[in-house]
């Protein structure tokens, strides 16, 4: 190859976040809240599928380098952002643990030229490119409302709540609480926003104390489904206690089944993935804009009836 060649293939492989690899290779580095998190799980199951189909459509190759912390850990993503982004990877896609910890290392990923944009839990403030996920307020205020409804309007509850340091999970919180205050008949009951690390056990394990301790609780609006990733979590008798969660994978489907929950409210956590690493590659590849800086996905209401149909989606997904 002579040197005009070759300056002429350097410039077909420089997008608009950066140079890529010398062999045409776009690396796209994923950033979720928790390996041990089963959503996350299914989000880079999505990634690693967009990765393969869109790579093939483009002509590129692509590849997910996963750098998510075992744990939620704020720090941790930070500097794997900053990581990720001195290494020269084209795109990078977070789930902020902590929006205000995660800024500035997203900040210094995009001056370094890499493509960023959050999935899940945004980072509003920061130079991210755009935010792919639920609108959490909508998301709370619909838990709410199913629980009020299947409750009769009457009734304590407690809500569910994870990290109390996460963006989003503040918002559905807070949209549990406004729709709740449409309710004159039900409460919250005393300390009843509880927090809790976001694994399944200690989940399970704040359910199920709180219950204890209070068990004047009659509801349970879960703003995420973390306890329902675990088995025999709820130790109550199926509909005693009316509960109502977010996300539908299918161990929380399960919970359908048993009558323990009523309803499920799932987000598109395979797409999380699927959409991000779509709209990166967009961007890197096309030098396409994503069609707004916030893109909403829809929640899909899951009931007992609609289990197993629903189910058949994640057999897809995961390759069952």
């Amino acid at each position: 190859m002579n040197a005009r060649h070759l300056l002429a293939g350097l410039v077909l492989a420089w997008g608009s976040a950066g140079a890529w690899a010398a062999d045409g290779t776009i690396t796209i580095g994923m950033v979720a809240k928790s390996q041990s998190n089963p959503v996350f799980q299914a989000a880079y199951a999505g990634a690693k599928d967009a990765a393969r189909e869109l790579g093939a459509k483009l002509g590129v190759k692509v590849e997910i380098d996963w750098q998510t912390p075992p744990d939620e850990d704020a720090q941790k993503q930070s500097e794997a952002v900053e990581q990720l982004a001195r290494a020269g990877v084209q795109g990078i896609i977070v789930s902020c643990s902590d929006a205000n910890a995660v800024t500035a290392a997203i900040n210094k990923a995009v001056d370094l030229g890499a493509c960023v944009m959050c999935f899940d839990s945004d980072a509003p403030r920061s130079k991210r490119l755009c935010y792919y996920g639920t609108d959490d307020v909508t998301c709370g205020t619909a838990v709410m409302k199913e629980l009020a409804q299947i409750m009769g309007d009457k009734g304590a509850i407690a809500i569910l709540a994870g990290n109390q340091t996460a963006p989003n999970l503040q918002k559905r919180v807070a949209g549990v609480k406004e729709e709740l205050a449409k309710h004159p008949g039900m409460k919250l009951t005393a300390d009843g926003v509880f927090y809790h690390p976001e694994t399944p056990e200690q989940a399970a394990e704040a359910v199920n104390t709180a219950q204890n301790t209070h068990p004047e609780i009659e509801g349970w609006a879960m703003i995420g489904g973390w306890p329902l990733f675990a088995k025999n979590a709820l130790k109550w008798a199926p509909g005693s206690v009316k509960t109502v969660s977010v996300d539908a994978l299918p161990a929380q489907l399960a919970y359908l089944k048993s009558g323990h929950v009523a309803a499920l409210y799932a987000q598109d956590c395979y797409g999380w993935g699927y959409r991000s690493v779509e709209i990166v590659l967009n961007k890197v590849v096309k030098k396409q804009d994503p069609p707004a800086v916030r893109i909403i996905d829809p929640l899909t209401r899951v009931t007992k009836e609609t289990a197993d149909e629903y189910g058949k989606k994640w057999d897809k997904w995961l390759g069952k």
